[in-house]
C-alpha cells in the first residue's frame, strides 16, 4: 500500500529564497506550456499539443535559459508538464460527460505552491545525510534542507514533493509499504448518519457533536477580511508590508480552521475503525447538496426574479462545508483499509423516513429535524439514530449480496 507523510521543513534564508525561485520557475514553465497549447489550438490548423511534444522541448528550454530553468531537476519539470496534461484531460472528460467544464487557467506565483519529484534519488534525496542525527532532504539547486521529522517513515520512498503554505515549507513523501496487520476483530457493526446539528449519529444511539470550527472563527475571519479589503488589489510584488501582513493573517486563519477540521476527522474516524469491524454510511453527493438554487425569473416582469430561497440555502451550504463530510469519509476509508475493516456506502434515499420497526415509509414520519414518529406503528426515536439504523441494515444487505 501507499502511505503519505508530511513534514515541516527548516530551510535557511538562502534555501528559502531558492525554494521560492524553484516554485516561480516551475510556475513559469506551466504557464508557458499552457500558452503554447492555447496558441496551437487557436491557429487555423487547430493543432493539438501533447505532453510528449512539450517534454521533448525541455532540453532546448534548459539550454536556452540555463540560469533559471536549467538549474532545476529535469524530472520535476516533466512532472509539472504532466500536471498540465492532467488538467486538460480532466477538462475534456467533463465536456464528454456533460458536466460544467473548467478550462485550465494560468497560475499566479502565489497560486503555484507545489513541485513534485517523481522518484526519490532523481533531483531529490530523502534522508540525504543518514549519518546526521537531524533528518535532511536534498533538492537539486537548493541543497540539504533540515526536516522536522516527527515520526519515522516506513517502507520505500517513492515520490517527494515540496509544498509552500503561507510562510512555511513542507516536504510530502509517498512510501510503498507492506499491508499492515489488521486490527483484532471486535464483532461489532455500525451504521452512521452524518448531519449538521450533530456531526455524526450511529446506530447504537451515540452522537458526535459538530465542532463548527468555521463558525467559531467567523468573527475573526470577517475582521481580517475587512482589514484586507481596505487595500487596493495589487500583484504580490507590488504589495506593501502591511498589505502582505493582512493577506497572511487571512491565510493563517483559514489554515487553522482547516487543521482543526482535519484533526477532528482523523480522531472520529480512528475511533470508529478501532471499535467496529463493519461501517456503513450514506453515499452522499456533497457537491449536489451544496449547489445554489437556480434563479426564478418573473414571467410577468422582464428582468425581475422571484424569491428562490438562495439566502437560506447559502447558510445551509456554509454549514455543510464547515462540517467537512467529504474529508471525513475519505479519511475513514483510508484508515479502514489500513486496519482491515470494511466500509460500505449505501443509497441515502428515505433512510430517515423509514420506520425501523414496521418498515413504513412516509414523509410524515419525521415531523421535525430531530424527532421521528411513525404514523403507522407509533414508534418514536431520534431521527438521526433511525437514519443510522436504516443505513446499517442496507449496508449489511449489500455486504451479504456481494460477498468478498
Amino acid at each position: 500500500m501507499i502511505r503519505a507523510y508530511k513534514f515541516l521543513l527548516r530551510p535557511t534564508v538562502r534555501q528559502g529564497q531558492a525554494l521560492g525561485e524553484m516554485l516561480r520557475d516551475h510556475c513559469s514553465l506551466y504557464n508557458g506550456a499552457l500558452q503554447e497549447r492555447r496558441d496551437a489550438y487557436r491557429h487555423a490548423s487547430k493543432t493539438s499539443v501533447r505532453y510528449g511534444m512539450q517534454s521533448v522541448q525541455l532540453k532546448d528550454i534548459r539550454a536556452f535559459d540555463a540560469e533559471r530553468q536549467g538549474r532545476w531537476s529535469f524530472s520535476s519539470q516533466q512532472a509539472t508538464l504532466r500536471r498540465l496534461d492532467k488538467a486538460f484531460a480532466a477538462f475534456f472528460r467533463r465536456i464528454k460527460s456533460g458536466d460544467t467544464p473548467g478550462y485550465p487557467r494560468f497560475r499566479g506565483v502565489n497560486w503555484f505552491d507545489t513541485v513534485e519529484f517523481p522518484k526519490d534519488g532523481d533531483g531529490c534525496r530523502w534522508d540525504s545525510t543518514p549519518h546526521d542525527p537531524v533528518a535532511r532532504v536534498r533538492f537539486q539547486g537548493v541543497g540539504h534542507v533540515k526536516v522536522n521529522q516527527h515520526r519515522s517513515v516506513a517502507g520505500r520512498v517513492k515520490t517527494v514533493s515540496v509544498k509552500r503554505e503561507g510562510r512555511k515549507w513542507f516536504v510530502v513523501l509517498t512510501a510503498e509499504q507492506d499491508q499492515p496487520e489488521p486490527l483484532p476483530k471486535t464483532g461489532s457493526v455500525v451504521g452512521i448518519d452524518l448531519g449538521i446539528a450533530n456531526f455524526l449519529a450511529d446506530s447504537g444511539g451515540r452522537f458526535v457533536p459538530n465542532p463548527r470550527h468555521g463558525r467559531r472563527a467567523a468573527g475573526k475571519l470577517a475582521a481580517a477580511q475587512q482589514a484586507l479589503s481596505r487595500f487596493p488589489r495589487r500583484k504580490a510584488r507590488d504589495r506593501t508590508a502591511n498589505h502582505r501582513r493582512a493577506v497572511e493573517k487571512v491565510a493563517a486563519l483559514h489554515g487553522k480552521v482547516r487543521r482543526q477540521r482535519l484533526d477532528h476527522a482523523h480522531k472520529t474516524a480512528l475511533g470508529l475503525v478501532r471499535a467496529h469491524d463493519f461501517i456503513a454510511h450514506e453515499d452522499l453527493r456533497i457537491r449536489n447538496m451544496s449547489r445554489s438554487p437556480a434563479p426564478k425569473p418573473d414571467p410577468d416582469q422582464a428582468g425581475i426574479f422571484l424569491p428562490n430561497g438562495a439566502a437560506a440555502k447559502a447558510g445551509l451550504n456554509r454549514s455543510i462545508s464547515d462540517a467537512g463530510w467529504g474529508v471525513f469519509l475519505t479519511i475513514l476509508h483510508a484508515k479502514a483499509e489500513s486496519a482491515g475493516r470494511e466500509v460500505i456506502a449505501v443509497d441515502p434515499r428515505n433512510t430517515s423516513r423509514t420506520c425501523p420497526e414496521c418498515g413504513h415509509i412516509a414523509k410524515e414520519n419525521r415531523p421535525t429535524q430531530q424527532k421521528f414518529h411513525c404514523v403507522a406503528c407509533g414508534h418514536t426515536a431520534h431521527a438521526d439514530t433511525v437514519g443510522a439504523l436504516n443505513v446499517l441494515r442496507a449496508g449489511l444487505v449489500r455486504r451479504d449480496a456481494n460477498p468478498a
